[in-house]
């Protein structure tokens, strides 16, 4: 008989919130992809494909024939001997391919912020809600006669956390490390 797991299934409604996040992610995706245009779609093709082992397979093949044809190992007359043509190549190729990167980059760090901002967006609705949350467990004690007072923290706790304040904290000791 098969152990049983020691991880219990979270609850049925909780499964439908992450089905429902999930089903939300994976749609923007889709989105996004049907909304990029065709250059995009162009230059992140080429950036999966440089970035691949069967990129790097046809190049070790091709530049293999090329050294071996010029150097002359094959009854192919050589064509490069010098391998100017080569290293022209190999350079003009390195240029467009490092373009389609930097191109692809740019799109992921797009990405990335947008997601950056709903992550922020998340946590101060969450830290918005933790301090209502809390000044009504202090209001309820209060009601029912437990000393929630004794605690320093809670009147910091339960007051609401400025965005703005704190990014002007953030730089200011940013700008004082800086200095140091």
């Amino acid at each position: 008989m098969p152990a049983e797991s020691p991880v219990t299934p979270p609850p049925p409604a909780l499964v439908n919130v992450v089905e429902r996040n999930i089903a939300t992610l994976t749609e923007r995706r889709r989105e996004a992809a049907r909304q990029a245009t065709g250059a995009t779609r162009v230059a992140a093709a080429i950036t999966r494909f440089s970035g691949s082992m069967p990129f790097v397979y046809i190049h070790l093949a091709l530049v293999a024939a090329w050294v071996a044809i010029n150097v002359g190992w094959t009854p192919v007359r050589p064509f490069d001997p010098s391998f100017v043509v080569l290293a022209t190549a190999a350079s003009v190729e390195a240029i467009f391919l490092s373009t389609f990167v930097l191109i692809s980059q740019n799109q992921t760090a797009a990405a990335d912020a947008a997601r950056a901002d709903l992550d922020l967006q998340v946590s101060l609705l969450a830290e918005h809600e933790t301090t209502r949350l809390l000044r009504l467990v202090v209001a309820i004690a209060d009601r029912l006669g437990i000393d929630a007072a004794a605690d320093d923290e809670l009147d910091e706790l339960q007051q609401d956390v400025a965005p703005e304040k704190v990014l002007d904290h953030m730089d200011a000791q940013a700008a004082d490390a800086e200095v140091s």
